[in-house]
């Protein structure tokens, strides 16, 4: 097969979307298809165009100014378009466009499919809604979202309307935000989420087309790595390793918190740390981190954006992996890479329950800094369940195998072209 990438989350940029679609995009060349990426991104010479280029992969037109550390943003769809038809006209023999969240280029992916009469493919990665209220200031929420739903109505229709209700779309913002998302989920001719739960909610608010649920997988390779049971002993430090965004819908902050009251609790006040952590990543919230963290004088490493192959050490090295992230995250990619790596998590947000395996994580009762403290002591307080779940998260770390999200993938695709097949001229391809 010969599948096209569309996406505004991948170059420059880290984080779960990236991890999945290179994980995908290796694993489907690896089995002979043809992959080539097309992304948004910060602005780039002729000779780092080039070396992507030997990659197959494609920076679309962007805006040309940018703040430090922000997002990439393609230009408008019918910019991209057109610039796409120009440079590769080979998109038009390709058999699938998959497409990737929901801005410019991805909205160029999804036109384009359509009028090339392509098979489209949209993955919801996350809550767009939960996203625009951290981004934006509370005074300029409403504003934005309806101006980001009246840009994305400019390029693709928006017959459904979602209305405030005391489910997810409580305020007129996220109303506007569920609106865009779902209408752009329904322009695609089939819908891919990462989990079920995800799934539910995109169905409840009005996603008409055919929906699949399918998780996203570590690199293979990740699950042979030899790991052991991970084992706390009386007296030693808890590890915890930390590799996401340093956001606020990520709760770098309230985790801290949440270190900060162990620290000062009874048994641990004046005598030393229970635990040690290990921070990955960075973001917007990093330099508030830093600053409590000195500030408090919690034991904490902060590494920055880091290559993976030394943050697989520490993971492999980990009492607890965390993700924090409370009604945000539809999937977590670093839940699947501990699970593949044999290390416990824990999390505080109900529905990631379903990514990894029963027993295998503690869940905390609740978001907030307290109760999230309240589970860890609760951990240091019984050693042995360390063991306990690195075993249960070894033995199921097959499952996350990105070969067997892969064969999904490639029967969604084959058999969305053998459809596409019998309602136009097309011959069929060898797939």
């Amino acid at each position: 097969m010969k599948i096209a990438f569309f996406t505004d989350c991948y170059l420059d940029l880290t984080g779960g979307i990236t991890t999945a679609i290179n994980a995908e995009k290796e694993e489907l060349e690896r089995r002979g298809h043809t992959v080539q990426i097309y992304s948004s991104a910060y602005p780039r010479s002729d000779r780092e165009k080039q070396a992507l280029a030997k990659k197959h992969i494609f920076p679309v037109p962007s805006c040309k100014i940018f703040g430090r550390g922000a997002t990439p943003i393609a230009r408008r769809p019918r910019v991209i378009e057109k610039w796409l038809m120009k440079n590769h006209p080979e998109l038009q023999e390709f058999d699938i466009f998959y497409v990737h969240y929901e801005a410019g280029c991805s909205i160029a992916g999804l036109r384009l499919g359509s009028r090339l009469g392509i098979p489209t493919v949209q993955v919801m990665h996350g809550r767009e809604d939960v996203g625009e209220a951290h981004i934006i200031p509370l005074g300029l929420r409403t504003f934005v979202a309806v101006m980001l739903d009246w840009f994305h109505s400019w390029y693709l229709p928006h017959p459904l309307k979602v209305r405030r209700d005391d489910y997810f779309a409580k305020t007129i913002a996220s109303a506007k935000m569920w609106t865009l998302m779902v209408n752009h989920a329904n322009y695609a001719d089939l819908v891919i989420t990462p989990s079920e739960n995800f799934r539910n909610i995109l169905t409840h608010y009005g996603v008409a087309r055919e929906i699949v649920s399918l998780h996203h997988g570590v690199p293979d390779e990740l699950t042979r790595t030899p790991v052991s049971p991970r084992k706390l002993s009386d007296n030693e430090k808890l590890r915890i390793v930390w590799h996401s965004r340093l956001s606020g819908e990520k709760r770098i902050l309230p985790f801290l918190e949440a270190l900060n009251l162990i620290t000062e609790a009874k048994p641990f006040r004046a005598t030393h740390s229970p635990y040690h952590l290990d921070v990955y990543g960075d973001g917007p919230d990093h330099p508030l981190a830093v600053t409590y963290a000195k500030l408090h004088r919690l034991d904490v490493a902060f590494h920055g954006n880091t290559d993976f192959k030394e943050i697989e050490q520490t993971i492999k090295e980990a009492h607890l992996d965390v993700l924090v992230s409370y009604n945000y995250d539809t999937f977590g990619m670093i839940l699947i890479e501990a699970e593949a790596l044999g290390t416990p998590v824990m999390i505080v947000d109900p529905a990631l329950g379903e990514i990894v395996p029963t027993d295998g994580y503690i869940l905390s009762a609740g978001p907030t800094p307290e109760q999230m403290a309240a589970s860890i002591m609760q951990l240091i307080g019984c050693p042995s369940k360390v063991e306990e779940m690195s075993k249960i998260m070894i033995k199921n770390r097959h499952q996350v195998k990105i070969s067997t999200s892969a064969d999904r993938l490639e029967s969604v695709f084959r058999e969305l072209i053998r459809s596409r097949w019998k309602t136009s001229a097309k011959s069929p391809k060898n797939l």
